[in-house]
């Protein structure tokens, strides 16, 4: 899968140092102009359904249990890949330098209903709804998010490709 772009988190970040990974996958899922993200009740913020890949899983199959789990919606097909994004950060375990996620993008269709979701914790606490919305609207919250408030580690990934899509899709 080609890469989009890197993105450092933090600054200081070792090049070469003791690195743990993480693999996540997200749908970019298209009606019209507009795209299905999940909203931050919370944070005000939106990003695309998807996170890690657990051990044993296939991209594709992470994909769809994403989606099924933030969304509560079922992905009718896979589509298309789009690209990656790795980010580098500071890594909350102590025996590692670096943490890496390398983020897979990959445009899919999904059912047309919204159902219960199972969302994680922090989720929950962030208020995680999904949303249909049109990518200008999505671009321009997301970066007029109050320089005050605490933005999610997500928010520079999420908002460049939504500037990505709106480049070379519109």
């Amino acid at each position: 899968m080609k890469s989009l772009t890197t993105i450092y988190r933090n600054d200081g970040i070792p090049v070469d140092g003791r690195t743990i990974s993480r693999t996540a996958v997200r749908a970019v899922a298209l009606r019209g102009a507009a795209l299905l993200m999940i909203h931050s009740t919370v944070g005000g913020d939106y990003k695309f359904p998807g996170g890690g890949v657990k051990e044993g899983e296939t991209l594709n199959e992470a994909l769809v249990r994403e989606v099924l789990e933030e969304c509560g919606t079922r992905v009718s097909a896979i589509n298309d890949e789009i690209g990656c994004i790795v980010e580098y950060a500071h890594p909350i375990e102590k025996d590692f330098d670096i943490f890496k996620m390398t983020s897979h993008y990959y445009f899919c269709d999904v059912e047309n209903r919204f159902g219960s979701q199972s969302l994680d914790g922090y989720e929950e606490e962030l208020g995680f709804r999904p949303v249909w919305i049109h990518l200008e609207d999505a671009i321009k919250t997301n970066k007029s998010l109050p320089l005050f408030a605490r933005k999610p580690d997500w928010l520079a990934r999420e908002t460049f490709m939504l500037e990505y899509l709106q480049r070379t899709l519109f």
